[in-house]
């Protein structure tokens, strides 16, 4: 198989990682027979650097004609000052917007080998857990009306949040399918008693539910989401929220897995009737076990990217986890392509170095020793 991919390595340790994520597939191409073709597009505070707009007409044109798309992270103290609509976060909206990405799936999952670096104690998390998180990207707040006006106090600032009865049965329907294909519970979060939007939002789920009988479904106001998390994290296996909400709610349960640089993420759109595929697949070859774990999404393009920020502090220094891009790639392989074996190939070396010990900095014990970027990369490789 061919595979052409998008690179968006953005700013800060970004570019580290996706190579890292890079020398990985490259690995599974060797071992598998496939062929990856990675072309570098410009995002963030490198394309304002370059061009002076944080999302060029040519890097969603290249994303466009891409077969999937890797991005790093943008942002930095350098382009801090610039106004809303010219800062590098504004291409993240840009270019999920543009490939209609409405969906965003973030696991969160603790493993065995890093119980020791959650901050819950050991009777919360117990054997672990394995939480998705789908998240709702392309409306609410983020892209509602916004500006400046005069209020009763003077000047005042606003930011407006709408959703429709389709953009909520769309997600909606992502987030049963889901929990269809793990264990069959979901957990809708929402804030009905207070926004109005959450009780459209409440009312399109509990139709939804009715056509999903053999899912065990629940509503839960987002304050009380955000104590349960951690409070008993065993207890959610699928939750479905907007856009806002599933921004907050999946960085908290990134910081109890022990290190947000662990956490990787899909983004997804398009309801329709083919599965997701390479179109490259003259002969079927994408699929495993004949269909992807999402046979009604039918969007051509995904992105997929660690949920981690840029962390300029630490860029160049090589101390980066590589960890939350490389399983990124691995979601690629098979939300995009359908290529479990490549997926599982990926995520099992991972397994394997954090049980001989191997750490990064962010994920390594109080005073412990851990090893760099690269070194990190290179053992990942050696296990696949």
């Amino acid at each position: 198989m061919i595979y052409n991919i998008a690179l968006l390595k953005g700013d800060g340790i970004g570019p580290e990682i996706i190579d890292s994520a890079v020398k990985v597939l490259e690995k599974t191409a060797e071992k598998f027979g496939d062929k990856f073709n990675f072309k570098p597009y410009l995002i963030g505070g490198a394309a304002i650097d370059a061009t002076g707009q944080p999302l060029p007409q040519e890097t969603v044109d290249g994303c466009l004609e891409s077969d999937s798309v890797l991005l790093g992270a943008v942002g930095g103290y350098k382009w801090d000052n610039l106004s809303g609509e010219q800062r590098p976060e504004k291409a993240l909206l840009g270019i999920r917007s543009a490939l209609g990405l409405f969906t965003n799936l973030r696991p969160a999952k603790l493993y065995p080998a890093l119980r020791n670096a959650s901050p819950l104690k050991d009777e919360v998390v117990g054997n672990g857990f394995d939480i998705m998180i789908v998240r709702e990207l392309t409306g609410g707040i983020y892209f509602g009306d916004r500006g400046y006006r005069q209020g009763k106090y003077g000047t005042e600032a606003y930011d407006t949040e709408a959703y429709s009865v389709t953009e909520i049965e769309r997600i909606g329907r992502v987030a049963f399918e889901t929990a269809v294909k793990r264990n069959k519970k979901l957990c809708s979060v929402d804030k009905a008693n207070v926004l109005e939007t959450s009780r459209l939002w409440r009312k399109v789920m509990h139709g939804l539910s009715e056509e999903y009988p053999e899912v065990e479904y629940s509503d839960m106001f987002v304050d009380n989401a955000a104590m349960q998390l951690v409070r008993n994290p065993r207890q959610f296996d699928v939750i479905v929220t907007s856009n806002m909400f599933g921004d907050i709610l999946s960085d908290e349960a990134s910081q109890i897995t022990g290190s947000i640089g662990m956490l990787a993420s899909a983004s997804i759109g398009g309801l329709g009737e083919k599965p997701l595929s390479c179109r490259n697949d003259s002969e079927g070859k994408a699929q495993i076990n004949g269909v992807p774990p999402f046979k009604n999404l039918g969007s051509k393009i995904s992105l997929y990217e660690p949920i981690h920020g840029s962390a300029p502090d630490i860029a160049g220094k090589d101390i980066a986890n590589p960890i939350a891009a490389i399983l990124s790639g691995a979601m690629m392989m098979r939300y995009s392509f359908g290529r479990n074996d490549i997926a599982e190939c990926i995520e099992n070396a991972v397994d394997k170095v954090l049980e001989k010990g191997y750490r990064t900095a962010d994920i390594a014990e109080k005073d412990g020793e851990y090893i760099k970027c690269s070194e990190m990369t290179e053992r990942i490789v050696e296990f696949l």
